[in-house]
């Protein structure tokens, strides 16, 4: 009977080192779905919610076996964090062996599921996945090196994107603007995981036992850096905007509200920012992002030609006088 239950045990345990629960994270693939499509709506058939559902399996075993190998190599390492200790593998839960079979066999799957549905995709997803060894894996193992870690961790966020993208269309090509954009935020998150996941741990000697890149860290850093994240993400994303869907300038105020809660956020002690999984629960947070979601599916859908023409450039009056009239220049547009 004890036999029974240890493997019983360990079998619940290499379960939960696929973090399934992570899986909402893969929302962030959902700009990248719906922006082709607000262009041409025409793409949208049987053929495309086919391959968003084989999609979403690929997508979803690739990010597990991220995090499996994550847990593995960080076994150690956890054992010395306040909360992390009591993951599977830190306490012995799991067998090495069966673990990295389970690594590179959901990696196979997962490429040969990404493979069905075009070659861009399944390139990406194998880039999502090396990613994941870079970050993890040593010699490199980025996430030790100070703000390295922050930067290849959240490129996976324009790979998400290009995921979505890439389940809708192998034609169209994403604007580099938006990856960036996308990448930034993604670092501000980050960042700010990582300045409440400093604060809550105390002090930088233990911190930095757990993970190499927190003997550099300090809080003025972190912040520091949050505010180039999202001063950058911000940039890019107006210059998106600017060219291609001036409608969303709409959304900023609200975007401006989102960031700033989950900057307060970052302040509480055993903060959600921590666990990006369990944001769910901040109803102050989930509520103006749930509104900011729908306004911006609304302004990608919805053109307004007065916004337009409002936004267009103006010339100096001495410098018009000399110019040729021409017609008025409308905003560009992805199609373009």
């Amino acid at each position: 009977m004890q036999n029974s239950i240890t493997w019983r045990n360990k079998l619940s345990a290499h379960l939960s080192i696929m973090r399934l629960d992570h899986s909402i994270k893969n929302l962030f693939v959902l700009p990248g779905i719906i922006i082709p499509l607000s262009v041409f709506p025409a793409l949208m058939n049987r053929a495309l919610l086919w391959r968003i559902c084989l999609g979403f399996v690929s997508l979803t075993l690739i990010a597990c076996s991220n995090y499996v190998i994550n847990e593995v190599l960080d076994a150690p390492f956890d054992r010395l964090h306040p909360i992390k200790k009591n993951r599977p593998a830190a306490r012995g839960y799991i067998v090495t062996w069966i673990a990295y079979v389970q690594w590179i066999a959901m990696m196979i799957i997962g490429i040969a599921i990404a493979q069905m549905i075009n070659h861009k995709f399944a390139l990406t997803a194998l880039a999502l996945w090396i990613m994941g060894c870079f970050y993890n894996i040593p010699p490199i193992r980025t996430k030790d090196v100070p703000f390295l870690d922050v930067l290849t961790e959240s490129i996976n966020n324009p790979l998400r994107m290009l995921l979505g993208w890439y389940m809708v269309t192998a034609v169209l090509i994403p604007p580099v603007s938006l990856l960036v954009s996308y990448w930034m935020i993604g670092c501000y998150f980050m960042g700010l995981k990582r300045f409440s996941e400093l604060a809550e741990i105390g002090d930088r000697v233990s911190a930095g036992a757990y993970r190499a890149s927190f003997k550099w860290y300090t809080s003025q850093s972190l912040l520091v850096s949050v505010m180039f994240y999202a001063s950058a993400a911000m940039l890019f994303f107006g210059a998106f905007i600017v060219r291609y869907r001036i409608e969303l300038i709409l959304s900023f105020p609200l975007v401006a509200i989102v960031m700033a809660i989950y900057f307060e956020l970052a302040f509480k002690p055993a903060s959600a920012v921590q666990n990006p999984e369990k944001l769910y629960r901040e109803p102050l947070l989930m509520i103006p992002f749930t509104v900011t979601v729908v306004a911006m599916i609304f302004l990608i859908f919805v053109r307004i030609p007065r916004l337009e023409s409002f936004f267009v450039p103006t010339l100096p009056q001495a410098a018009s006088h000399s110019i040729p009239a021409c017609d008025e220049p409308t905003t560009d547009t992805i199609a373009k």
